[in-house]
């Protein structure tokens, strides 16, 4: 019993030790559309994009176009931007962008 115990005890520990984190959203890039003004992202970043193990290129790519195509843009339903979209916002910055395609949103 107490072995059974323990090696169940042991594959718990070793599961948790190799689960790797939820990778988190994909970035809302409106189907790469001509827009007028922006949407609001409905979560923040996980760690799809701030783990750079996990990072691809095909999932930061459309982040940095569509910032650079349409960040200086308000949001469509007139209100400033959410927790959620200054998160977006600070990433577009960290991955070197320019943060003046950004400034409205976090600042």
């Amino acid at each position: 019993m107490r072995r059974t115990t323990a090696l169940c005890a042991l594959l718990l520990a070793l599961t948790a030790c190799t689960a790797q984190a939820e990778p988190g959203p994909v970035f809302d890039d409106e189907g790469k559309a001509d827009i007028t003004c922006l949407g609001h992202q409905p979560a923040a970043p996980g760690a799809r994009y701030s783990d750079e193990g996990m990072r691809r290129s095909d999932e930061v790519l459309p982040l940095l176009r569509y910032y650079t195509a349409h960040g200086r843009k308000p949001f469509c339903d007139g209100a400033g931007a959410s927790a959620d979209d200054k998160a977006w916002a600070e990433l577009y910055v960290r991955l070197g962008a320019d943060r003046a395609n950004v400034s409205s949103i976090v600042d």
